[in-house]
């Protein structure tokens, strides 16, 4: 059975409803910060329990409707994997580096403290390390990638950083003024974060799909999946209200200090997605493949970004900021970057995958 959804009308205009979550996370936080703080009040490996929940509930549809068979098959596409991996480890982390140090050291310097400017750099540093994972199963679906593609890369996405996110840090965190070989791989945060956000879900939607299409055939497990994605996407705006609310005092407090953070951010977001998409085409790659591996190779791992930054330079500090206000730009970012990804098609060769017609045992 091909993998095949459409967008409707809710998915169409997400970057509005991300809007409006966002701005009722700043309120909500800013009004009941008792509530909010609360959000965060229970923790596994340093994960907030409720967004937990909230991030297992928006990638289990999508863990559904995916063949298992797809998933197997990625795993030996090498071509993809590579590209991705080496975008993720070889380009992103310079780049965001050097743009931290251009605009903070240079442009933005007669507005900054130096500690400012060395926190700030620090936080677009542990940004730039930290390879996204849970999240960007949802932009892969709603481009319509492939998201065999998407999970396996994933996985290999968050055991590498065991590998690669202390040597990157001794590497360039220097520029920030801070010794490198302080950090340590947050080895526990980074194991639960594959079980939690890919593991679990991938078991929990191969069984759930298995026992449905044995039970019910096919016909039903189409008609019953084709609502499912709401439920994703309902996820990810709850997610968006659970992560800001907690740091809306810090980001309503400092306007200023998020303008200075949020454009370097975003001119980032935007060359890496220029580099790692021309890569995807230069490389051969077909868009099933392209799009997601130019989204995974742009967005972040903010949960890790931001715990190594609060562990590193503290709570209330700028280089914190700069990790939670890489949330409120990435995501309206990679909304928009999914769109540019549908409309571009056309860019890339087409390959027909033969997939198995699932039949109930």
């Amino acid at each position: 059975m091909a993998e095949e959804h459409g967008l409707g009308f809710f998915e169409r205009y997400l970057t509005v409803w991300v809007g409006l979550s966002m701005v009722l996370a700043l309120i909500l936080g800013f009004t009941f910060p008792g509530i909010t703080k609360s959000f965060e009040a229970f923790e596994v490996s340093g994960y907030s329990i409720p967004v937990v929940i909230l991030l297992f509930m928006m990638i289990y549809p999508i863990m559904v409707q995916t063949p298992f068979q797809k998933i197997i098959r990625a795993g030996k596409a090498a071509k993809p994997i590579i590209t991705t991996l080496a975008l993720n480890w070889g380009v992103k982390p310079f780049l965001k580096a050097g743009l931290a140090w251009l605009f903070f050291a240079v442009i933005w310097a007669r507005f900054l403290t130096p500690q400012m400017t060395s926190e700030l750099i620090g936080g677009m540093i542990l940004l730039g390390i930290a390879p996204c994972t849970a999240m960007v199963l949802v932009w892969s679906y709603l481009s319509k990638g492939n998201m065999g593609h998407t999970i396996v890369t994933t996985a290999i996405n968050s055991f590498s950083m065991l590998i690669f996110y202390a040597p990157l840090a001794i590497i360039l965190l220097p520029l920030a003024n801070v010794p490198g070989a302080e950090v340590s791989v947050p080895f526990g945060k980074v194991a639960f974060g594959v079980l939690a956000y890919i593991g679990g879900p991938l078991v929990a939607g191969y069984f759930t799909r298995k026992v449905l299409m044995d039970k019910k055939g096919v016909e039903w497990f189409e008609q019953f999946t084709e609502k499912l994605h709401y439920v994703s996407v309902v996820a990810l705006l709850v997610t968006i209200v659970v992560i800001v609310s907690p740091h809306s005092g810090t980001i309503l407090e400092q306007p200023l200090i998020v303008l200075l953070i949020a454009i370097p951010l975003l001119i980032q977001f935007l060359i890496m997605f220029i580099i790692s998409y021309w890569t995807a085409k230069k490389v051969g790659l077909p868009y099933e493949d392209a799009a997601p591996t130019a989204q995974i190779a742009t967005s972040n791992h903010f949960e890790v970004a931001i715990a190594m930054s609060v562990t590193i330079f503290g709570i209330e500090s700028y280089a914190t900021l700069a990790a939670v206000t890489g949330l409120l730009i990435e995501v309206p970012v990679m909304l928009i970057i999914v769109q540019i990804c549908l409309k571009t098609q056309g860019w890339f060769p087409k390959i027909k995958r033969e997939e198995p017609t699932e039949t109930p045992s």
